[in-house]
């Protein structure tokens, strides 16, 4: 996948206003729109500026984007960070793909780099965002974000203080944050993906309706030890040679304390050694796999490539037996 420039597209520096923005848009959409032009990518190009401006336009988007940074180029293999868009709260109903500013051919067809950024988002944003009329009051619209936490949290509950970034237009049509700071209950057992509602915390109401809520999805911290599938944990464990050969008894680090792992001699590299419930503990428990890896010692000395020789001359192991050639 790709990564787009929605700033070249839109020939405008990143530091563009709001008002800016818009008079590119136009200037732009007049150029390419298949109706009038006679370019022959016309339709590309003009499908490319919808999105580009779509994204730009919404402060919130927009500042979700910045946060990957300047340094990707245009065309350049791009996947989107691990949680790069923690700790935005967002707002909205979604993509208005039919309004008069984006209409013309297919605008919903966004590209898969659009789709990668936004596309859970929209989805999610549509589906709690509806307003509810109660006379003449208004309910306040759902916000949502998602909220990067331990692995260890899931396992024994905890309350951590959150900070939110909340992107607002200037009154110059500069793009800026305020952040908010909460206190959230993260539950016991909940897992990746799941939700945490804030009743009353999302926008205001109006002519007195209630608030709406807030909703947190949860993701664990990418630069964990773990890895989680659903509610199981993965640890690599890595074990000299000597310690798969001959088994071992090793200390093993697991996001509810150390254990004491009894290694089974003859133990190769990527088998998996199943802790029973030691997992996320949901209604039903997950389970721990400790898979085990094999680490070989330097060869950082003459000492160390002397063992390494021996080893060569005095094992009859060919790792490669199984292979046919």
């Amino acid at each position: 996948m790709e990564y787009k420039d929605y700033y070249a597209i839109m020939g405008v520096k990143r530091d563009a206003t709001a008002e800016k923005l818009k008079r590119s848009y136009r200037k732009l959409a007049r150029k390419y729109h298949p109706d009038v032009s006679q370019e022959a990518d016309a339709e590309v190009k003009f499908k490319e500026v919808g999105e580009a401006y779509e994204v730009l336009k919404d402060p919130e988007k927009r500042a979700a984007y910045d946060q990957l940074g300047s340094q990707w180029q245009a065309g350049q293999e791009f996947h989107p960070p691990p949680g790069w868009d923690a700790g935005f709260e967002f707002s909205g109903s979604g993509p208005q793909a039919n309004s008069p500013e984006t209409s013309g051919p297919d605008l919903g067809a966004f590209s898969d780099f659009f789709e990668s950024l936004y596309g859970r988002g929209y989805a999610r944003s549509s589906a709690t965002s509806a307003r509810r009329r109660q006379g003449f009051q208004i309910r306040g619209e759902d916000h949502y974000a998602k909220v990067i936490v331990d692995l260890e949290d899931s396992y024994k509950g905890t309350t951590r203080s959150i900070t939110l970034q909340i992107p607002e237009l200037t009154a110059d049509g500069q793009v800026t944050t305020r952040p908010r700071t909460l206190k959230v209950r993260i539950p016991k057992g909940i897992r990746q993906g799941q939700q945490i509602r804030l009743a009353g915390q999302g926008g205001a109401g109006y002519g007195g309706g209630e608030a709406g809520d807030l909703y947190l999805e949860v993701e664990f911290n990418p630069n964990s030890q773990y890895r989680v599938e659903g509610a199981d944990v993965y640890l690599d464990l890595p074990l000299a040679p000597w310690e798969a050969a001959l088994g071992a008894t090793v200390k093993v680090p697991t996001p509810s304390g150390a254990i004491d792992l009894k290694v089974p001699p003859d133990s190769p590299a990527g088998k998996k050694l199943r802790l029973k419930g030691r997992g996320i503990p949901a209604r039903q428990a997950g389970d721990l796999y400790v898979v085990l890896q094999i680490a070989l010692p330097p060869v950082d000395s003459e000492e160390n490539r002397r063992i390494y020789q021996q080893m060569k001359h005095e094992f009859t192991f060919n790792p490669r037996a199984s292979l046919e050639v």
